[in-house]
């Protein structure tokens, strides 16, 4: 009895889920209400392996510390610039 439970367009969403946006596979398969068995099975189908799925999260860690490190930059020079204002007027 073989029964094609979910469209093509459904496995790609849940395997984008995955792949791309870095969330778990019991997460996304629980949400899904899908075994997770079914998720890996669709994840090896479309090539996506373990590796590839940790490698695009170590480079989304990279990117995102990098912003992180930027915007602490910018809040600092800011801080350094109000610093020096108010003691400026604090003078005067």
């Amino acid at each position: 009895m073989t029964s094609k439970r979910f469209t093509d367009e459904f496995k790609a969403e849940a395997v984008k889920q995955v792949s791309e946006r870095g969330y778990p596979v019991t997460e996304v398969a629980e949400r899904l209400g899908m075994s997770s068995h079914s998720l890996y099975a669709w994840l090896r189908e479309r090539g996506v392996s373990r590796d590839a799925r940790k490698a695009q999260k170590e480079v989304d860690l990279v990117q995102e510390n990098a912003r992180l490190r930027a915007e602490l930059r910018r809040a600092e020079e800011e801080r350094d610039i109000l610093k020096k204002a108010a003691a400026y007027f604090a003078k005067g």
